[in-house]
């Protein structure tokens, strides 16, 4: 607790082997309530001076390439970076590596930059999301607030063309990126020659050969097929397919109660079809926090959107004018038909190394086809690393994100850092729901005693002003520390709201920390703010 925040840290370490590079860190620190950000900051420098600088490999990190291989020349045709894949781990590792003085090449097969978060995923999703939601708001919510309209329809030509102009127009920026950072950009299809050498075919259909130094795995990851089931983006559709159906289905049936399902259930669902979720496991979104996981639960089914849990799909025929979709008890029992215009799967997504040669320079890789890398993203040959999808740990395009920069940090010989236990998740529904850290389950499960705060948004001044109070915020903290270990959000734009407590998770923050900030009235955050007074006090508004 910050009342009994004092102790004194001291310590002093080597940083490298070699003779000439070695430094003595010594830190003195007496922590009081008044130092106790400054001690957070300390905390970090002092682990990074800390870690284990030696690798696993015989690479070991050799202080990447300036201590022996120096910089590329701008005339060599050898680059200090390669990366195959421009997805969001892959262009940003590709920035990053530039803004340090590496000279780099990106290769994308796709030959638009964004990877399947910008142009088949994160992007247009958000784009259909919202636009399908306005439509929700004028049918269902705008004579509430005095506005009366004669007539509401969807256009879905003009809806998607939205969707497709704000896709156009970020790969555009990405592509303006590279050419401002000096980024070279090949498109085609890459694939390994030896570890230091890309042959890549273009969409022009040539062939050239990329060199590198550093070579980086960023291809991302793609849709998993289910046994029995083909896609054909027509009636049975990927998450690809559902972001451009000619029209709107009458029946939809989507199988997986993930993230993806949720949402694009969710935009078919506003626009008037007929959604039914099925989903093997006995929960929609098994990762969530229990108790936020069965008020979302309820919250879509107000939105008419139907499940059946614990279900097992045993056939899927598509021979006639719709599909029929053959289901039982997951423990087996009577079968059921489903009828529906169009099926989404959505039973999640798997790494995608295919054609990349990888077995030829010996890259290691787990069952489930993700490439096996240490601490600082190198895999078990010298000078390849592979960050994002490829890799274990959550599937998501932040993530990745912050692989590209930690990984290109480490090359150049600085010190990158990502903690997969830090990583705020966010399903885009309406409400959305946003979490970071642990859930009350994992708590309970790893024995660890905690308090619980929460405040409901129907107390919160913003959500009641704008009617759209539904949701709450969640807090679990140590109970003797007080350290916050998770905070879990439903409500309006809770994507939005969950970085606050991202940060201070980050920080090993307190929920008196966060009470004791001064939020601004009237907001929707000041509902994080009540939930951490009521996690080691007392809230105020209710």
């Amino acid at each position: 607790k910050r009342s009994k925040a004092s102790f004194t840290f001291a310590g002093s370490v080597r940083l490298y082997k070699e003779p000439s590079l070695s430094l003595s860190l010594s830190l003195s620190l007496t922590l009081t309530t008044t130092t106790m950000a400054m001690a957070n900051l300390a905390r970090r420098k002092a682990y990074f001076l800390t870690r284990n600088v030696t690798n696993s490999s015989t690479d070991a990190l050799r202080f990447s390439f300036s201590l022996s291989r120096g910089f590329a020349s701008s005339g060599s045709d050898e680059n200090d970076v390669v990366i195959i894949g421009g997805g969001p781990g892959g262009y940003v590792a590709a920035i990053k590596a530039a803004q340090l003085g590496l000279k780099t090449t990106c290769i994308e097969k796709r030959g638009a930059l964004g990877g399947t978060c910008l142009n088949v995923g994160c992007i247009p999703s958000k784009a259909l999301l919202h636009s399908s939601h306005m439509y929700h708001e004028a049918t269902h919510s705008f004579a509430n607030h005095g506005i009366k309209l004669t007539s509401v329809e969807v256009d879905l030509p003009a809806m998607l063309a939205q969707k497709d102009n704000a896709v156009k127009n970020l790969t555009r920026g990405i592509e303006g990126l590279f050419k401002k950072n000096k980024v070279t950009y090949v498109k085609g299809y890459g694939k390994f020659l030896s570890p230091n050498e890309v042959s890549v075919e273009t969409i022009d259909g040539e062939n050239t050969v990329v060199k590198g130094k550093h070579i980086i795995v960023a291809t991302g990851s793609d849709v998993k097929s289910l046994p029995g089931i083909t896609i054909d983006e027509k009636k049975i559709v990927s998450s690809t397919g559902a972001l451009s159906l000619s029209e709107v289905p009458k029946k939809l049936i989507v199988i997986g109660a993930g993230y993806i399902g949720l949402e694009m259930g969710s935009v078919w669902g506003r626009l008037g079809s007929e959604v039914t979720v099925v989903e093997f496991a006995a929960d929609i979104v098994p990762s969530m926090d229990g108790e936020i996981r069965k008020q979302f639960q309820r919250s879509l089914e107000k939105q008419k959107m139907k499940f059946m849990l614990k279900t097992k799909v045993v056939s899927v025929d598509a021979s006639g004018d719709g599909v029929k979709l053959t289901v039982e008890p997951a423990e087996g029992g009577e079968q059921t038909t489903l009828e529906a215009d169009v099926v989404l799967v959505s039973a999640g997504r798997t790494p995608f190394t295919s054609g990349l040669d990888l077995e030829k320079i010996g890259v290691e890789t787990d069952k489930g086809g993700r490439i096996l890398v240490n601490e600082r993203f190198l895999t078990n040959v010298s000078g390849v690393y592979a960050i994002g999808d490829v890799i274990p740990g959550p599937m998501l395009a932040h993530k990745a994100e912050e692989d590209g920069v930690a990984c290109v940090e480490f090359i150049a010989g600085k010190h990158g850092h990502v903690d997969y236990d830090k990583v705020p998740g966010v399903v885009y529904t309406h409400p959305e729901v946003a979490s970071v850290g642990k859930t009350e389950e994992q708590l309970k499960k790893d024995g660890v005693s905690y308090r619980v705060g929460k405040f409901p948004f129907m107390a919160n001044s913003r959500a009641k002003a704008i009617d759209n109070a539904e949701g709450l915020v969640k807090i679990l903290a140590d109970k003797e520390t007080d350290k916050i270990l998770g905070v879990h959000i439903m409500s309006p734009n809770a994507g939005e709201l969950i970085h606050e407590a991202v940060l201070a998770i980050n920080y090993d923050a307190s929920s008196e920390d966060i009470a004791r900030v001064c939020h601004a009235h009237p907001t929707m955050s000041e509902a994080l703010k009540e939930a951490a007074m009521a996690t080691y006090d007392k809230a105020i508004h209710i």
